[in-house]
């Protein structure tokens, strides 16, 4: 695994992410792994208690080391049960779920084991009551984890007023529980804020997608529909003129029409393909079947030939549709395309539309910019410029 895909597990699961990455190298690590691992580390600290009960031993004292031993183990047990059981999944720590109430058996025998230790071993074995804490605060929503948390740091500084022997460790340890509970609860609200941003993206991409899959389809209807009219209306014309055009036109027509049922079918499966030259090829046809002049260019490969295929597929559309113009030039250099017609101009409705601002929203994406003009003879310049 790299280092930046150790970064992301510490970013999104804490150092406990850190470690799963470099344990599995990348495979999913159960929440039981993670459960073993936060409780070997927390009973880790309970080592220190072996100290006081070999000073015992060695005094003499065997009756308390007798008793002190099991209760340490059996304290530990409780602490490595209750983060293996109760452990909750990475991926949904920060959900406030109700407190299992087989937890409630655990940390009464913790508070037992922490009564009985301390009556045994005296001021040594005080902090065993943080262990109390940390097991609610790890495994209990908000609320209730800070009762315990408090109940935790009000004994702390209470019991060396009941008991003298252990002024002046209480205070200081009461602190501990409390600063844990507040990173905790800091920890959560980040993960909370983060799933939200992430949910809040996910809906952005599918409003994107829609919009995508609307401009396509808009834009692929929009200029088939646009041609297949103007064909239809030749060939009424013709029927009676030109039988044998008039039949050339109505196939151009059943080509365009299955032309735009696969390209809205290929553009909901994300697979339609637009070229410069495809669209050049159609713009010609489109154009002379509207009795408009074209002087369109040869290109063969254009740097940014999808995008261009788009403007150009947009602007003729516009061109047959609303100008009534009698000529149309396109003119294409490596990093823009340019549309001009001599009709009546682009009113407010065009200028505003959905296709137009559908174009623009392809061409900023692309880091470029889309102009409309007024040419000096009258018409419409439709121009996309992309930056070298």
């Amino acid at each position: 695994m790299d280092v930046r895909s150790r970064l992301a597990s510490l970013r999104d699961g804490g150092a406990l992410g850190l470690i799963d990455s470099m344990v599995s190298d990348g495979a999913a690590v159960n929440s039981r792994r993670r459960g073993w691992f936060g409780a070997l580390m927390s009973t880790a600290w309970l080592s220190y208690m072996i100290a006081p009960i070999l000073q015992a031993w060695s005094d003499g004292e065997r009756l308390r080391v007798a008793l002190a031993a099991p209760t340490l183990l059996i304290f530990a047990a409780l602490v490595l049960g209750a983060f293996v059981i109760f452990r909750r999944r990475n991926s949904d720590a920060w959900v406030d779920r109700p407190t299992d109430p087989r937890l409630w058996p655990f940390l009464a025998g913790m508070a037992a084991g922490t009564a009985t230790l301390i009556a045994l071993l005296g001021p040594v074995a005080l902090p065993t009551t943080i262990f109390i804490a940390v097991t609610a605060i790890f495994h209990m929503p908000g609320r209730e984890s800070g009762y315990v948390t408090l109940l935790v740091v009000l004994v702390l500084l209470l019991l060396p007023l009941i008991v003298p022997s252990l002024s002046g460790l209480g205070f200081y340890f009461a602190f501990i529980p409390a600063v844990i509970w507040v990173a905790r609860q800091l920890g959560l609200r980040g993960e909370r804020l983060g799933e939200l941003a992430r949910k809040q993206r996910a809906e952005l991409d599918i409003v994107e997608e829609r919009n995508r899959v609307a401009r396509d389809v808009h834009d692929i209807l929009g200029h088939s529909l646009t041609v297949i009219t103007v064909k239809t209306e030749l060939a009424q014309r013709l029927i009676d003129v030109d039988l044998g055009r008039a039949k050339t036109e109505l196939a151009d027509i059943e080509r365009l029409a299955r032309e735009a049922l696969a390209g809205v079918r290929d553009t909901v499966g994300g697979l339609r393909e637009v070229t410069l030259r495809g669209e050049l090829a159609n713009a010609r046809t489109a154009l002379a079947a509207a009795d408009i002049v074209a002087d369109l260019p040869e290109v063969e490969n254009a740097p940014h030939s999808e995008l261009f295929g788009w403007v150009l597929r947009e602007a003729i559309t516009n061109v047959i549709r609303h100008s009534a113009a009698k000529h149309c030039t396109v003119t294409v250099t490596p990093s823009s395309i340019e549309v001009v017609d001599d009709g009546r101009g682009v009113g407010a409705a065009v200028a505003s539309g959905s296709g137009l601002a559908g174009l623009r929203a392809r061409v900023k994406a692309a880091g470029g910019t889309l102009t409309l003009s007024a040419p000096e003879g009258g018409g419409v310049r439709v121009r996309a410029t992309i930056p070298e």
